[in-house]
């Protein structure tokens, strides 16, 4: 992690906070972290009274008392462990139960700028893999940490109270112990961000390739694709292998450093004893002393990385859970119902900067007039379709709806005012019933059967398995173009909207689904403000006003009859092309 230290700390509180909503929890792994240290250390201690005192001191009368003892201590360790491991765990998988929902939420309220530069991959791994590390922090990384210092630090206090000449003969290892400690940390540390990378960097391939399979299949790049994917794949595995190979490598030096350290004891405690300087008891004990001792080391450098891992994954939640990349919600007026007069004054839009796509564009349609747009790819239509349900704010000029600026209006209730039908359909997977109501409560399944029944929808889904409560695969696969499509119809007009916008939305369909879905709209554009872009024509000859559209300004606009007028306009010249086409 690039992070100073301080931000490390600021981090980790932040973290920590996390799990407000679970005071209970939290502390209660704290209390058992504190309560665990003094138990784990006293077996060994009454391993050393019961030799010293009943066994060599010859009180033959306490030993099964003590022995009884030793097996009651035993038994509330291995509860409290247990415990500790439960509550730790239920602690975390309840924070990122709640972390996943609120990156969700966040996630749904970005404006689309940040999924036009980000891939759906990197967001799915923020969502799942790096709240998961988040799970760790908690279940592995600073509690399980806490509890481990407090054990070691009992455990040294207890070996100098029994004996400070085994416990110095003991720290003689400790600096070989906290090298190799030290080493392996920073070594897997940066193993790991690479493991983190990778994953990240195979998500995002694997969604974008397998949604867009079709297309590889079309142009034969499964080899290609396959190459690309088994480079990804070879740098993920080498990076875990790095992270294998570092702790192939530490504990056997931990253990190595252990048995020397046993070793040493044996050897020079031995003549510890000889010499009446050391009790047997003492000498029996230290092998559990320096057991309890070496393994909180040897386990807290892993559990350092994790921690550390899991603050890593946590600035990366964070960051998407901070951004700013949403459409600011400042307006406070609510409506239930619009006119449906829009009008858009000397509007400006950039994507990117220093490269507008829409340039002082102005144009006013009225309540319940019909306005075309028309252009060639990059003119600007769909843009202008979109700054209609704010997915993205203007560079300038103003955007107006019923007389009053676009922004002065609440974000949701807003667009839920206005309906879109695009072209390229999105099918959830759940039945037709909950795509057409995206499992809004509010809508019955009356009210979605007389929508498709006012489109003629409803005949080709009454045909299917289940009519309504038809599955519908991922993104609609198991449904022909033209069906999603007319599905997406009854979508917008279910929520009855006072804005619809048709985005070439009888472009994909056959002849006859076209003929169904422009009787509807003819029915439709009397009560309602409507918006459409086409390129066929004519399917807008009774548009009330048409624009023509050129690298992001108007060229033209007028009525159908009153632009074909124009010999050398752009539209007249578009008309012709099509319609000699349409002869061939």
């Amino acid at each position: 992690m690039d992070s100073k230290k301080g931000t490390d700390w600021a981090l980790l509180r932040r973290v920590i906070g996390t799990a407000r909503p679970f005071r209970f929890l939290f502390f209660m792994s704290i209390f058992l972290a504190v309560a665990m240290a003094p138990f784990s250390i006293a077996q060994p201690f009454i391993v050393q009274k019961i030799v010293d005192e009943n066994i060599i001191g010859g009180q033959k009368e306490g030993l099964i008392s003590m022995g009884l003892l030793f097996v009651a201590v035993l038994l509330v360790n291995v509860i409290m462990k247990y415990y500790f491991i439960f509550v730790t765990a239920e602690l975390g998988q309840s924070v990122i139960k709640n972390m996943r929902v609120k990156v969700f939420r966040h996630i749904t309220e970005l404006r689309l700028r940040y999924f036009d530069k980000t891939p759906i991959g990197t967001s799915t791994t923020r969502t799942i893999n790096d709240i998961q590390s988040i799970n760790d922090v908690f279940a592995q990384g600073v509690i399980t940490i806490v509890a481990d210092l407090l054990t070691l630090v009992a455990v040294v206090a207890i070996m100098i109270y029994t004996s400070w000449r085994l416990t110095a003969i003991v720290f003689i290892t400790m600096p070989f112990m906290i090298f190799a400690s030290y080493v392996f940390k920073e070594k897997v540390r940066v193993s790991y961000q690479k493991v983190r990378t990778q994953i990240a960097n195979m998500n995002a391939f694997l969604q974008e390739r397998i949604t867009g399979m079709k297309v590889v299949q079309l142009f034969n790049a499964e080899k290609s694709q396959a190459e690309a994917f088994r480079k990804i794949n070879h740098d993920y595995t080498s990076a875990n292998l790095d992270s294998v190979f570092y702790y192939a490598v530490f504990f056997p030096v931990v253990e190595l450093v252990s048995a020397v350290a046993l070793a040493l004891m044996i050897w020079l405690g031995a003549r510890g004893y000889i010499q009446d300087k050391v009790s047997f008891g003492a000498l029996v004990s230290f092998p559990l002393y320096l057991n309890l001792m070496f393994r909180p080391i040897r386990f807290m450098a892993d559990k350092f990385n994790t921690l550390q891992m899991g603050l890593v994954a946590s600035e990366r939640v964070f960051r998407i859970l901070d951004s700013q990349e949403i459409i600011p919600n400042t307006g406070n007026i609510r409506i239930e119902k619009l006119a449906g007069k829009v009008e858009f004054r000397d509007v400006r839009f950039e994507y990117d900067e220093n490269h507008p796509v829409l340039k002082d564009v102005s144009f006013t349609i009225l309540p319940g007039d019909t306005l075309a747009l028309v252009g060639s790819t990059g003119s600007g239509k769909s843009t202008i379709i979109n700054l209609i349900s704010r997915f993205y704010d203007i560079n300038g000029g103003e955007i107006l709806i019923d007389d009053r600026s676009i922004r002065e209006y609440e974000l949701k209730s807003l667009r839920a005012r206005i309906a879109v039908v695009l072209q390229d359909v999105f099918l959830f997977e759940g039945t037709v019933f909950e795509n057409i109501t995206l499992r809004d409560p509010g809508i019955s399944m009356q009210k979605v059967v007389e929508a498709a029944t006012k489109i003629g929808a409803d005949k080709f889904i009454e045909k299917l398995p289940g009519g309504y409560l038809y599955s519908v695969s991922e993104r609609g696969s198991n449904l022909s173009v033209g069906q999603r499509q007319l599905i997406s119809f009854v979508r917008a007009l279910v929520f009855d909207p006072d804005i619809l916008i048709l985005d070439e939305a009888t472009s994909s369909i056959d002849t006859e689904s076209e003929v169904v879905i422009q009787h509807a709209i003819e029915k439709l554009i009397e009560k309602r403000t409507s918006i459409i872009i086409a390129h066929r024509l004519s399917t807008i000859r009774h548009a009330s006003t048409i624009l023509v559209l050129s690298e992001g300004r108007i060229l033209e606009q007028g009525t159908h009859d009153s632009l074909l007028t124009n010999r050398d306009g752009r539209y007249r010249e578009l008309f012709e092309k099509q319609f000699s086409e349409a002869i061939i």
